[in-house]
């Protein structure tokens, strides 16, 4: 779709009920949880990449040095 002056409208009529794109999927708050809780499990469990690593790596792309995906720490 070309972008002209009235896209915003255009999308805004695309909105569900809620202001919620169509293109959305519907929430389940089940799974949300579910899904919530396997992650704070591997946090607790130190399954987690740092930030700090995570943002050298996206720096270092498109470099001569690329460095390789950050892993884990444990």
């Amino acid at each position: 779709m070309p972008v002209t002056r009235d896209h915003p409208r255009k999308a805004h009529r695309m909105a569900g009920p809620e202001g919620r794109s169509i293109f959305e999927p519907e929430s389940d708050a089940a799974e949300d949880a579910r899904l919530d809780a396997l992650a704070e499990a591997d946090i607790d469990a130190g399954r987690f990449v740092p930030h700090a690593d995570v943002v050298k790596w996206l720096q270092s792309w498109g470099t001569p040095n690329k460095l390789p995906r950050p892993q884990p720490k444990r």
